[in-house]
């Protein structure tokens, strides 16, 4: 739905949704600069919340704050739901939903004590910058590269599920030459261990003690670095067929045919034609 159908026609609906969604008047901006102040606040206050003891020791400052930024984000939802023409396309917008989420945990909190703990959804409300600092134009740009992971998840479901029997392989072998020693104690915690070898991660926390099981421990860590590389060019094959218009052959499954071929150029296949 485009623009000019949600845009009030006259009065002081028009008034308060050109200050809302937009921020080309010294009121819009005014509005735009507090509401960034206060998603900012309440992220930070969520943060504090969670450091041990701080909730307890500065109940009272929390609450009254909660409220305060509660209030405020509920009078800007339903401002919003006012001034627009179809406030049912906002209500079901990305950021709609995320205005919603971010609201009921507090009231829900009210209810059930039990729901504190989904107050975290507030830190949803950063992706609200996207629109303060008009970045949503940005996000059309993240369907490249949906649509090159959508054109390559079998081959990367094959290849993560490559990796997967190789974790497993490997881990049961390292338990058996370490023999249960050196932090390998079950076959799931080798599996764990091969895990964070072959991501390159490295945690340190296991590690083989075995002359045998540092040249397996060795060779795992090489293969690593085919981790980052294997996905990394299946996604760029994606995003260069995406961008030239590549088409694939059914015959032979040739992927560097150009956008305006007829035929392949490996096998001679006709190309399908995109109606």
């Amino acid at each position: 739905m485009t623009k000019e159908k949600m845009i009030p026609e006259e009065g002081w609906r028009k008034q308060v949704y050109r200050i809302i969604y937009y921020s080309d008047t010294p009121a819009g901006k005014l509005f735009d600069i507090i509401l960034l102040g206060a998603i900012v606040l309440s992220a930070v206050l969520i943060i504090m919340e969670s450091l041990p003891g701080n909730y307890s020791k500065h109940f009272n400052a929390f609450y009254i704050s909660e409220w305060i930024l509660t209030i405020f984000f509920t009078l800007e939802y339903m401002l919003r739901l006012l001034c627009i023409k179809n406030n049912r396309a906002y209500v079901l917008s990305t950021l709609g939903i995320i205005d919603l989420l971010a609201l009921l945990p507090f009231y829900l909190s009210l209810v059930f004590p039990g729901a504190h703990f989904l107050m975290i959804i507030r830190l949803l409300r950063l992706l609200r910058v996207f629109r303060i600092f008009r970045l949503m134009a940005y996000l059309k740009d993240a369907a490249y590269i949906l649509n090159a992971l959508r054109n390559s998840y079998r081959k990367i479901f094959i290849f993560l599920f490559f990796i997967s029997v190789i974790s497993v392989v490997v881990g049961a072998l390292m338990y058996v030459i370490e023999d249960g020693r050196n932090g390998f104690h079950s076959i799931p915690e080798s599996i764990y261990w091969a895990i964070v070898t072959i991501t390159t991660v490295g945690y340190g926390d296991i590690s083989p003690g075995t002359a045998i099981g540092k040249f397996f421990a060795v060779i795992l860590m090489l293969c690593g670095y085919s981790i980052i590389a294997v996905p990394t060019g299946i996604v760029g094959q994606e995003f260069k067929k995406i961008k030239k218009g590549a088409k694939d052959c059914d015959r032979c499954g040739n992927q560097d045919n150009d956008a305006d071929a007829r035929y392949c150029k490996v096998c001679g296949e006709k190309i399908q034609q995109e109606a």
